[in-house]
């Protein structure tokens, strides 16, 4: 507990409290009194950086708000504490490039989405190997690749950016 504290510390020197001083800090508890989440609100509405817990109280899920809405990148964690997923969230939506790890921490997936769906491509990988890709066009498969040569000879790489 005391470590969880002092890391949300640290991140509060180096990221600060919003702006406005009407901002609060908040903390809720499960009923075990572990902490559920924290963060900052203002008017009662969640702005600036905030994190999550799990009842074991692993982090679950750390990242911006602005106005109530998810902004900036975020990360996810399972129970186990590895990451099962990050990505930029712009206006609350899910947007950017988004990566999916599996069981072990390792990268699953890699996929391009804009407000909330897939668009562009989604990289599928096995053992740190891309295995294929597809891709997508207002969240609808247009295209799917299983050899990186044939990918390559129909696509701009520059556009994986």
């Amino acid at each position: 507990m005391l470590v969880k504290v002092f890391f949300f510390m640290t991140v509060l020197l180096a990221f600060g409290n919003p702006s406005d001083a009407k901002s609060n800090y908040h903390r809720a508890y499960y009923e075990t009194g572990t902490t559920k989440y924290e963060g900052w609100l203002k008017q009662g509405i969640k702005t600036g950086f905030w994190i999550f817990y799990h009842k074991n109280g692993a982090v679950s899920k750390k990242g911006y708000y602005k106005n109530g809405k998810r902004i900036k990148y975020w990360y996810f964690y399972g129970q186990n504490g590895l990451r099962s997923k990050e990505g930029h969230y712009e206006n609350g939506r899910k947007a950017n490039w988004w990566l999916y790890y599996g069981t072990k921490g390792r990268i699953k997936r890699k996929c391009q989405l804009r407000a909330g769906v897939k668009n562009g491509y989604c990289l599928q990988y096995k053992n740190q190997q891309l295995t294929s890709a597809e891709k997508y066009q207002n969240g609808k498969k247009t295209k799917e690749w299983f050899s990186f040569s044939s990918f390559r000879r129909e696509n701009n790489i520059s556009d994986l950016k």
